[in-house]
């Protein structure tokens, strides 16, 4: 996965061992669902909060299961050549689904609006902070739990929620109705994530969700959205410095776009969720390369409408001169 970290694991040697490891699933909690069942009410959010974290182990543990008794003989080149480890044949995978070998994901979804709905602000306040880095601490604990009660790696996880944004947030609207700065748009945030739309800068973004990176420790990463910075590369320097010296993952998102109808390089996406030519009117996806961060991974395909939405509702977090 494209932000999972392993916790340490050691071999017989006692040397630490890095490569051929492996996670056995992620189940994501929708937090803004959990707000918004509570109804602003803190003692009833944290009594549902915990019976969520109760059914979210149930369901990681028929991952961890459905993987037991497995034989390496069902993927060789993953379990006997060295891509996850080098059993026997007909070797039981067991052994690798604890003591840290490989680990489990407890997955969070949508912090800044469960924050904004319960406090009335985003993280990027005092108020708001506090409630969210409670929330992530509170996961921990409950991984923490968890892992000494059965000896599986359990850890917390900022899921990008690819696809699922969309579906999360339809599922919302129709349970809760509309709920302004909530409910009202077709996506919700990534993980501890400020949401896309709000106006910080790039080194203002980066220190803040630090914080909250260091609360998820089984998976985080962060971003910053750029113009094209061919004409202020020592801004972009200088961000990398920023990023190497208070994250532990982030990345720098740019479109690289082209028509083929007229050689503009300039596409962007317009009110209609459609990408549109500036230069020559062309909206034929087909006739066009786009090439942008969706959310982990980098894309030239089409995505849903609630993603859509998101990478619309973007904005720019460091400037082109």
């Amino acid at each position: 996965m494209c932000r999972s970290f392993l916790q340490p694991y050691y071999d017989k040697n006692n040397e630490p061992k890095f490569y051929g490891r492996f996670n056995q699933g992620v189940v994501t909690l929708s937090l803004p669902d959990i707000a918004l069942s509570s109804n602003k009410n803190f003692d009833k959010f944290w009594q549902i909060f915990n019976e969520r974290l109760d059914l979210c182990f149930k369901a990681l543990m028929v991952r961890h299961n459905s993987l037991k008794g497995t034989k390496s003989d069902v993927a060789p080149i993953l379990w006997q050549h060295g891509a996850y480890a080098r059993l026997n044949k007909g070797e039981i995978i067991n052994k690798l689904l604890f003591n840290d070998y490989s680990s489990i994901s407890l997955g969070y979804a949508g912090l800044y609006e469960c924050v904004k709905y319960m406090t009335g602000e985003s993280h990027t306040k005092e108020k708001g902070r506090i409630f969210g880095e409670n929330i992530l601490k509170k996961l921990n604990d409950a991984c923490s739990k968890w892992k000494k009660e059965t000896n599986i790696g359990f850890s917390i996880y900022g899921s990008p929620i690819e696809s699922t944004t969309y579906k999360f947030a339809k599922c919302l609207r129709e349970r809760f109705g509309l709920v302004e700065g909530i409910t009202d748009k077709d996506y919700i945030t990534n993980s501890y994530h400020i949401t896309p739309s709000q106006q910080i800068d790039a080194f203002s973004k980066l220190s803040l969700e630090s914080e909250f990176q260091k609360l998820s420790l089984g998976g985080a990463i962060s971003y910053i959205e750029t113009p094209n910075m061919t004409k202020n590369i020592e801004a972009l320097l200088e961000v990398i410095k920023h990023i190497y010296n208070t994250n532990m993952y982030a990345e720098i998102n740019t479109t690289t776009s082209y028509c083929h109808e007229c050689g503009c390089t300039d596409i962007s996406m317009g009110d209609d969720l459609r990408f549109h030519c500036p230069q020559c009117g062309n909206d034929n996806f087909n006739k066009m390369n786009i090439a942008l961060r969706i959310c982990g991974y980098i894309s030239t395909n089409p995505f849903n409408d609630g993603r859509a939405q998101d990478i619309h509702d973007r904005v720019y977090h460091l400037g082109a001169e």
